[in-house]
């Protein structure tokens, strides 16, 4: 997770709004899916009863005696099916609304649901006896409760699951032994069973609550990954997204040291003039295509698209010790790239880029409601100002004095252009031209 500041305290409070919710969410489709899982298995035992009578009506006799037996059983599933849709359009309209269910909801509606094996057997004991309806299929009900209470993903509705089905179970058997129409031995075996069904609940509801924990994470991640996308702009590639994840980065107010860029494509506007909206677009996308790629595989970001230009950044969210040379790496790689794709289109585009490097403010900027990451101070006017004199030196990579220095070694091909005047500065300024 991003540790913005704090890793576990102000991240924390920023993303638990929107985490809380999205998990919420999940918790609310999953518990959907059990709630279908519960309308079909009502759904298929009474077909199963159907085709019993229909196939062999003296299994209903000797199991039922008689038709009135599996009709109350049929009322029985009925009521819980109708229930469980009952159920199932309140979740739909909670989601609808992005709110939780009541806890107590909840748990009311565990009950009634997981009490539903119980009055069936209550009733197979009336037609049946208590020996052969205890021991029929009907007491394996109960585990189709407790092992779909996972998609709850909650330890404590799972084991109230477990709880409910068990007490339901031994109730029953303990009632009807005392009634003397079973052996005293089976109390204990009934006994076992519910203590069994009993850790299945607690069993169920350990693999729930691991499984909201995962959700969790998997939200957490996204969530965060989520916040840096939107904070630092769409154009921000997935390995810059992953390193800010990986590593951390203060959003607030920084100093940093960070060499700023400005790429603007030169004679675009004239160019426009003759082609169609789609054709601008498409040579545009191409181009940026291209250059934000550069940049990705030099470590840096496009802070900002300006119609037919952009500002990047090298330093900055991402500190890097080597931003001006990484920055000059990418400006010339951008120009060997543009005259590598002028060379194959009947539409070739010329590209300034002026590069600064010094300090500057970056943090949140914009309203409550929407902020953006950027950099303000001296050092982007000034990158800005540079990128504008190639258009009266003719050039197309232009560096500051700042950058020619740090570059060392590296900028032994730059050509002196002199004090230039700058607009907005009083006195001129060293500039150097590059490529």
């Amino acid at each position: 997770m991003v540790r913005f500041a704090s890793r576990k305290t102000r991240h924390h409070a920023v993303l638990s709004g929107d985490f809380e919710r999205e998990l919420t969410r999940e918790v609310l489709r999953t518990e959907l899916l059990r709630v279908r899982a519960l309308i079909m298995t009502g759904c298929c035992m009474m077909l199963l009863l159907t085709a019993i009578y229909l196939i062999d009506p003296a299994v209903v006799n000797r199991v039922w005696r008689g038709t009135d037996g599996i009709i109350e059983v049929y009322g029985l599933l009925a009521c819980f099916i109708l229930f469980e849709v009952w159920v199932h359009t309140q979740i739909r309209k909670n989601l609808r609304l992005d709110r939780d269910l009541p806890v107590i909801r909840r748990y009311i509606g565990t009950l009634i649901e997981t009490s539903l094996p119980t009055f069936i057997l209550i009733l197979q004991i009336r037609t049946m006896g208590a020996p052969q309806a205890l021991g029929f299929a009907v007491p394996l009900m109960y585990f189709i409760f407790v092992i779909l209470s996972t998609l709850r993903l909650d330890f404590w509705l799972s084991a109230f699951t477990g709880f409910v089905a068990a007490a339901g179970l031994l109730a029953v058997a303990l009632y009807y032994n005392s009634a003397g129409e079973t052996d005293e031995p089976l109390v204990y075996l009934h006994a076992v069973r519910s203590i069994v069904i009993l850790i299945c609940g607690v069993l169920a509801g350990a693999v729930g609550a691991q499984l909201r924990r995962q959700f969790a994470a998997s939200i957490a991640a996204a969530t965060a990954r989520d916040r840096v996308t939107n904070l630092f702009g769409q154009h921000v590639s997935p390995q810059v997204v992953e390193r800010l994840m990986a590593e951390g980065s203060s959003t607030g107010g920084d100093v940093r040291r960070v060499a700023v860029m400005f790429v603007d494509f030169r004679g675009f506007t004239a160019g426009a003039q003759s082609r169609t909206p789609q054709e601008v677009v498409d040579r545009l996308d191409g181009a940026f295509a291209v250059l934000v790629d550069i940049l990705d595989r030099h470590g840096g970001i496009v802070n900002k698209f300006l119609g037919d230009g952009f500002l990047a950044l090298f330093g900055a969210p991402l500190e890097a010790a080597d931003a001006a040379h990484r920055a000059v790496a990418a400006g010339r790689e951008m120009l060997t790239a543009m005259d590598r794709i002028n060379a194959q289109t009947s539409w070739p585009l010329r590209i300034g880029i002026g590069i600064h490097f010094g300090e500057v403010v970056a943090g949140n900027i914009g309203s409550p409601r929407r902020k953006e990451y950027t950099v303000i101070g001296d050092t982007v006017n000034f990158a800005s100002r540079l990128e504008a004199l190639n258009k009266e030196f003719g050039s197309q990579l232009l560096i500051s004095a700042t950058v020619r220095e740090v570059l060392g070694d590296d900028g032994s091909d730059a050509i002196a252009l002199g004090e230039v005047a700058v607009r907005g500065y009083e006195r001129p300024v060293a500039v150097f031209q590059l490529g």
